[in-house]
């Protein structure tokens, strides 16, 4: 009898499970009896699906190809069971989402009860990071990214933009003044991402046009939410995304500074996912589910500048 399927779901839970002992738990097998059916599995398509070391069990190019097609493979039998089965298809399977620690703090991890709830059969594998990871290597099926898009082998959704803001703590400006001018920043502690020795210019609209203006910093960290933090706790000024600091703002937790020289650029948010002929149900409904939910917030934090800058100047 043809048990390929069967093969594939076993090579498929190593693959998500990092080690043959983990699959054969999971699967109520020995881990002698995964190991010799991935080798048979090996021998009957003629190539090394696994590099085996005694540290780690890494998956050669053939055994990342193969691994893509029986996951689909695999879904699609599973989509095409339950539709018969119950008339229509729900999304269900591991979903793997990566995404910045901002975002995934303030705006996703509220949400996620919803999506469940409305989904129960998806599982999320949600990781938050603000380091560049690689997608692919990853195995990411959804990844939210701030700016263009740069990578031919994934296609992206745009959800909306945020503005950026330049905040600051009341009981930092209680200590240390408030800035009028963004060339009084040079009097300043700034906070900065140790991404670079030091920070990148902030951009200003003075004197009829846009001008860069070099900051640095007294306090470094890796993660937006970390500065938020430093802000919160009176360490210095930031310049952050309006998505990330809106509700803080709405408290008074933090002020606002120098919004009539902000020059209105903003930053796009993109809902980014492999460039595959099939997409998977559960990948759909979770970049609909974003859109529906998540591009509305990013509205109000794209408010237009002009708004913003007169509320300033009145106040």
């Amino acid at each position: 009898m043809d048990n390929r399927s069967g093969e594939m779901a076993v090579f498929v839970r190593v693959v998500e499970d990092g080690s043959f002992s983990a699959a054969a738990k999971t699967l109520d097998m020995s881990p002698s009896a995964v190991s010799k059916l991935v080798t048979r599995l090996e021998e009957r398509l003629g190539v090394v699906l696994f590099l085996r070391s005694t540290r780690e069990l890494a998956l050669t190019t053939e055994g990342e190809d193969f691994y893509e097609s029986s996951r689909r493979i695999l879904e699609d039998l599973e989509e095409a069971e339950q539709s018969v089965g119950t008339g229509s298809v729900e999304p269900s399977g591991l979903l793997r989402v990566n995404t910045s620690i901002p975002f995934g703090t303030h705006q996703l991890v509220p949400l996620l009860r919803e999506f469940r709830e409305r989904y129960p059969r998806v599982q999320v594998d949600l990781s938050l990071t603000d380091q560049v990871v690689d997608l692919t290597r990853e195995r990411v099926d959804v990844a939210v990214r701030v700016g263009k898009l740069a990578d031919a082998n994934f296609k992206a959704r745009m959800l909306g933009s945020s503005r950026y803001a330049v905040v600051a703590s009341p009981d930092y400006l209680k200590d240390h003044g408030t800035p009028r001018h963004p060339s009084e920043l040079v009097g300043h502690a700034c906070v900065g991402f140790n991404f670079k020795r030091s920070v990148s210019p902030w951009p200003f609209q003075t004197d009829g046009q846009v001008n860069e203006v070099p900051v640095r910093a007294s306090v470094f960290t890796n993660n937006g939410e970390t500065m938020l933090d430093l802000v919160l706790h009176g360490m210095g000024i930031a310049r952050l995304g309006r998505f990330h600091v809106d509700r803080f703002l709405k408290s008074g937790q933090v002020v606002e500074l120098l919004a009539e020289f902000n020059p209105g650029d903003v930053e796009e948010l993109h809902a980014v996912f492999p460039a595959k002929r099939h997409m998977s149900r559960r990948v759909r409904a979770f970049i609909d589910f974003l859109t529906e939910r998540v591009s509305p917030n990013l509205l109000t934090a794209a408010e237009p500048l002009e708004a913003r800058q007169a509320e300033r100047r009145s106040a």
